[in-house]
């Protein structure tokens, strides 16, 4: 499922202002995304979540990433998240592939 290079690519392009992923990073206008896999939604030591991102508490993983990704704001209604979202499915899977890398490694 997905190519990480090209989930880099996409994450460079459309995210990576506003998240960071490295061990140790800083938050950004999102929080670090390190340790995604696995957490339950707005739990990131020392971001400010939404409530709505607080409370919906679901665990990140492929499924629940392929549905965020496609429209943030319609997966969790009143989020503080800017990002619009990737309508193609392909470029879903490759994020998704890229963050399970990134994020973990």
């Amino acid at each position: 499922m997905g190519d990480a290079e090209a989930g880099k690519k996409i994450f460079t392009q459309k995210m990576c202002s506003g998240n960071a992923v490295e061990k140790g990073g800083k938050h950004k206008t999102g929080p670090n995304l390190r340790g995604l896999y696995g957490q339950k939604t707005g739990q990131a030591p020392g971001f400010s979540y939404s409530n709505a991102s607080k409370n919906k508490g679901v665990i990140w993983g492929e499924e629940t990433l392929m549905e965020y990704l496609e429209n943030p704001k319609k997966y969790i209604p009143g989020t503080k998240m800017i990002f619009a979202g990737l309508k193609k499915k392909s470029e879903r899977e490759d994020l998704i592939h890229y963050l399970k890398w990134a994020t973990t490694s």
